[in-house]
């Protein structure tokens, strides 16, 4: 009777047990998301450069001497055709004086021989004056006419001397360097001022081997300036290197395309240079841009994403080729259709045939 009832309750125990029992089902997980499109395969290298004036030229005066007057400071601005500084002109105007009365003294000599031989010249027709004193004659009014040229070359020269003693704008302006004083003995060709032209600023940047077949003459750059983050100013290649000078890299020279307040030789310039992309395959076309948070690794080194079916609402596992990484940006050449949605984030957690939902990315969400 005992017996009869340990097997009752164990029976019932177990029929209770069978009662309780559920059929487990998996919760659908949701999943961060993005929309997949392809774009250009353009890729930017950023190259820094400095600032240099399109107009700059150091000055000098052309002759020596003591320095008469300065009018302009460091820093001024000065128009073409302004005077600059000005040598003591003494010594010059006793030089030009001196050859205008060296040439005056060559006309009366050319005069006199002159007459002397016309003279002998009617003589000589007549058959009154031997050949030779023709010949002297001739050759006297010949050496005084030489003498007369030589005698207006060197009145010219002391009459540039003259006028190269002031020194004056060559154009529109800024003084950037003034290394002159007055009463300072200067030494001709000496450099006394530097002088900045208004025609704006330009770029030089020296650019690598390995860019420099992408770039061509007139093409439109994009330019940052660190000391001005918020300024953004775009620029025209105006020169191209065909020497490299250090490192094997290339000199290129930027003007900028606009005026800008505030910008001033000297300053760092960061340039944008934009090319068509090559994949580490050799791709060249249009690419996808996907998060590097989407992928994940798989067998021989091969990469592959989430593709989110929309119809099943479940993901499936797809093979893509990559071909570089930029700003946190892989760039899958194969394996993805446009419009199609992947998973970004947790894609370790993922698995094939998995059922998920999207998040809602109209929700703002808190850590």
């Amino acid at each position: 009777m005992r017996l009869f009832f340990i097997i009752f309750s164990i029976s019932g125990l177990l029929s209770g047990c069978s009662e309780s029992v559920e059929t487990f089902k998996e919760a659908t997980r949701p999943i961060e998301w993005t929309k997949v499109q392809q774009s250009s395969f353009d890729q930017v290298r950023r190259l820094s450069g400095t600032l240099y004036p399109v107009e700059a030229t150091n000055l000098s005066f052309e002759v020596g001497g003591k320095v008469a007057w300065v009018k302009v400071n460091l820093g001024d601005e000065v128009k073409q055709g302004d005077p600059l500084a000005q040598l003591d002109r003494r010594s010059f105007n006793l030089s030009r004086q001196s050859a205008k009365a060296n040439l005056q003294k060559a006309y009366a000599v050319l005069s006199e021989t002159k007459n002397e031989f016309q003279r002998y010249a009617k003589l000589s027709k007549k058959g009154l004056a031997s050949q030779s004193a023709y010949d002297s004659a001739k050759a006297a009014y010949e050496s005084a006419t030489s003498t007369v040229n030589l005698a207006k070359v060197q009145l010219d020269i002391a009459s540039k001397d003259l006028h190269d003693t002031l020194l004056t704008a060559p154009y529109n302006g800024k003084i950037t360097k003034r290394m002159i004083e007055p009463s300072m003995q200067l030494a001709a060709g000496r450099v006394v001022f530097e002088i900045e032209g208004n025609d704006g600023l330009e770029i030089q940047v020296m650019v690598p081997e390995t860019l420099i077949r992408n770039l061509s003459k007139n093409s439109e750059i994009s330019i940052q300036y660190p000391v001005f983050p918020e300024l953004l100013s775009t620029g025209t290649i105006t020169e191209i290197g065909s020497r490299a000078e250090m490192a094997n890299a290339f000199p290129v020279t930027i003007l900028i395309n606009s005026s800008l307040t505030g910008l001033r030789a000297g300053m760092t310039a960061e340039v944008n240079f934009t090319f068509q992309g090559i994949g580490l395959t050799g791709y060249t076309g249009k690419i996808f841009r996907v998060p590097i948070s989407a992928l994940a690794a798989d067998a021989g080194q091969k990469s592959y994403v989430f593709v989110y079916d929309a119809d099943k609402h479940v993901l499936h596992k797809r093979n893509i080729q990559t071909e570089n990484i930029i700003n946190n940006e892989v760039l899958v050449s194969s394996g993805l259709k446009a419009g199609e949605i992947i998973a970004t984030a947790g894609v370790t957690f993922l698995r094939d045939g998995q059922t998920v939902r999207l998040l809602d990315k109209t929700v703002q969400r808190f850590n």
